[in-house]
């Protein structure tokens, strides 16, 4: 496996709320997660970043997340204890009301892969070339598209498309959307809707499908939606399987 991650606070932002990590454990599985936090006074950053350290803690004090049903138990019980410790935080800290975060991760062993998602940052797997959404996003306006009342084109210009239907720390229990995706695949990316907003899933592709490193597509994904406005903070991971 060869990977990427990197996160960029944009061209607007004066400070960077989002959280990202790859990791591995002693079996070899790998463990990519982004957290896309919100909330005043450097919430959202506190909430991102409780999200992530509490992930790559647990994932690596165990030799192996076992079968793909003990996996699955896994992830859901190890999210609700971000969730329990970003509303812990909260109700230490008044002034952190409202922080909260997404989350999108996604757990990668020889004989399955899954993706798990709270909120509005993507999970995508690359396959010959193409690129295919896997999560789907918890937003008011895509609950709407779902429920043709909006079209997709009328979604990405919405007044409240940011609006969030699901997050870490805007409840006091939340259930993650897992889903379970076929390991035959090329690559795994996750990123924030900082990448999303600014490119479009063509564009992005074609940047994955060039003959570069990881850690070389990353950057100009980065830098090719802070060329495009960077409106928001971006932050990418991004996993090559192995032989490809």
């Amino acid at each position: 496996m060869e990977f990427a991650y990197i996160t960029d606070p944009g061209k607007i932002r004066d400070h960077n709320e989002d959280s990202v990590i790859v990791v591995k454990n002693a079996s070899g599985e790998y463990l990519m997660a982004v957290a896309d936090g919100m909330g005043g006074h450097k919430g959202g950053e506190v909430a991102s970043s409780l999200a992530i350290s509490h992930l790559g803690k647990r994932f690596t004090e165990i030799n192996t997340v076992g079968t793909k049903e003990e996996a699955i138990k896994f992830i859901k019980d190890v999210v609700s204890e971000c969730n329990l410790l970003i509303n812990k935080h909260t109700e230490e800290h008044p002034e952190a009301v409202g922080m909260g975060t997404t989350l999108v991760l996604a757990l990668i062993t020889p004989s399955y892969l899954l993706f798990g998602n709270l909120g509005d940052s993507s999970g995508f797997v690359l396959k010959n070339g193409k690129l295919e959404k896997i999560t789907s996003d918890h937003t008011l306006v895509n609950l709407l598209v779902k429920s043709g009342e909006l079209t997709p084109e009328e979604a990405k210009d919405h007044p409240n498309r940011n609006v969030l239907m699901k997050a870490l720390g805007s409840l006091t229990t939340v259930e993650m959307d897992i889903f379970d995706v076929e390991v035959d695949v090329d690559g795994i990316l996750l990123c924030s809707d900082g990448l999303t907003n600014m490119l479009e899933f063509d564009q992005i592709a074609r940047v994955l499908n060039e003959n570069l490193t990881p850690e070389e597509k990353v950057k100009k994904l980065v830098v090719k939606s802070n060329n495009r406005g960077g409106t928001d903070n971006i932050s990418i991971a991004y996993l090559i399987k192995a032989g490809v």
